[in-house]
């Protein structure tokens, strides 16, 4: 070989050894997969009187992939009402959002192998705890994961009360908002 076939090969061969390097250290770093426009819907309606539900679009999920981790982040003004009204008192009396400004979830997703994932949703347990209001308290809820082609969706439905969180619903519209709270939320993580 010539000196200068040598000093070609030499620079092919660190070439492939950096390309390989910078496809391992993006493939290890996918160990996390995260969303920053997941949705949470809750709703606390009683029936025959207005609906009390809203939705916010813009929560953050983070999965680690490895450990089944799981951490979600909501602020509670990005939570939207179909009437204003409604969604000013949600936040200056209900939930005090200036004081309290967000709604967290750290837990665990029991058993999670994102390698056993396929396009059928399967279920899960997710056990952590929710914090919102300034109390925090474990919760379990049943997950139902799957892959898609935009990466990792997860649902969950589960009740809350809002007196574990220190929420009052005042006597005068006790009868027309549950202490029961169906909260929804879907998340697909990239």
């Amino acid at each position: 070989m010539t000196a200068y076939n040598l000093n070609t090969y030499n620079i092919m061969k660190t070439s492939i050894i950096v390309c390989l390097l910078f496809c391992f250290t993006i493939t290890f770093g996918q160990d996390k997969l995260i969303t920053k426009n997941g949705t949470v819907t809750f709703e606390a309606s009683v029936p025959s009187f207005e609906e009390v539900k809203a939705k916010n679009t813009s929560v953050t999920c983070i999965l680690n992939t490895k450990t089944g981790e799981i951490a979600s982040l909501a602020l509670i003004k990005g939570f939207k009402f179909k009437v204003a009204l409604m969604e000013e008192h949600f936040n200056e009396n209900y939930m005090e959002s200036d004081k309290h400004p967000k709604a967290t979830f750290r837990g665990t997703i029991k058993d999670f192998n994102l390698d056993a994932l396929t396009n059928t949703f399967k279920e899960y347990t997710i056990n952590g705890k929710l914090e919102m209001h300034g109390k925090s308290k474990e919760i379990s809820a049943v997950a139902k994961i799957k892959k898609t082609n935009n990466g990792i969706e997860i649902e969950t439905n589960f009740p809350v009360n809002a007196s574990d969180y220190g929420i009052e619903i005042p006597s005068v519209v006790k009868n027309k908002v549950s202490n029961k709270i169906n909260i929804t939320n879907l998340f697909v993580l990239k």
